[in-house]
């Protein structure tokens, strides 16, 4: 899969990544609008070109307390994403070319207050998206809010998603319908972060062709 071609169809209007892209940029704003004054951290795991988080933040009122983190593996992706970043000006907004699955690169900005972690649960076996709701309690601060997305082809996980998240201290706040043709679902973390424990693979990217569910949505 070319992951950088992969964001082309962000671009068709109508689309099911387009309206998927509306959705997150949506629940990201109100993330935002609903967190307490102060510094806030973000982070966006398997972020790509950061088109779910930069466009948002850079007409944001918070955008100044933000410090926010992307990891993303493909380096045409960061590149893009470090170039948004310098002409939108958020210093505060650094970009990662990594392995998004390991814990290390997330150390210095855990617990965040908001951690997004899209387009990774349909590439990825049930037993390693179980796995990474769980560390996302070590990902986020009480408080924090999640964002994830997952496509509703058969198997649809979002009911167990949902459920992985619930049995860990996460609130369900949203998720889409299951006919949109997508899944996005926003979790409130109400529990007490574990420490970070760098080291730890959260998951193993397969690609949803590997795994027989399409598109990933």
């Amino acid at each position: 899969m070319d992951w950088q071609a992969w964001h082309d169809a962000y671009d068709r209007p109508g689309s099911t990544l387009a309206r998927r892209l509306q959705v997150v940029q949506e629940r990201i704003r109100e993330a935002l609008d609903g967190c307490p004054p102060g510094p806030l951290k973000v982070i966006s795991l398997c972020a790509g070109e950061g088109r779910d988080l930069l466009p948002v933040l850079a007409g944001h009122p918070r955008r100044d307390d933000v410090r926010a983190r992307l990891v993303e593996l493909d380096p045409r992706n960061t590149a893009t994403a470090a170039n948004v970043i310098s002409a939108g000006g958020l210093h505060q907004v650094e970009v990662v070319t990594g392995d998004a699955s390991r814990t290390d690169h997330y150390e210095g900005m855990t617990p965040a207050d908001l951690v997004l972690a899209c387009g990774i649960f349909g590439n990825i076996t049930g037993e390693d998206i179980e796995r990474t709701v769980a560390h996302c309690a070590m990902l986020a601060a009480t408080g924090a809010t999640v964002i994830w997305t997952r496509h509703r082809s058969a198997p649809d996980l979002v009911p167990r998603i949902c459920a992985w998240f619930e049995e860990r201290g996460f609130d369900r706040q949203w998720v889409s319908e299951p006919g949109a043709g997508y899944g996005v679902g926003v979790h409130r973390f109400t529990g007490r972060p574990y420490p970070l424990v760098p080291g730890r693979r959260m998951f193993t990217f397969v690609g949803y062709d590997e795994l027989g569910s399409g598109p990933r949505a």
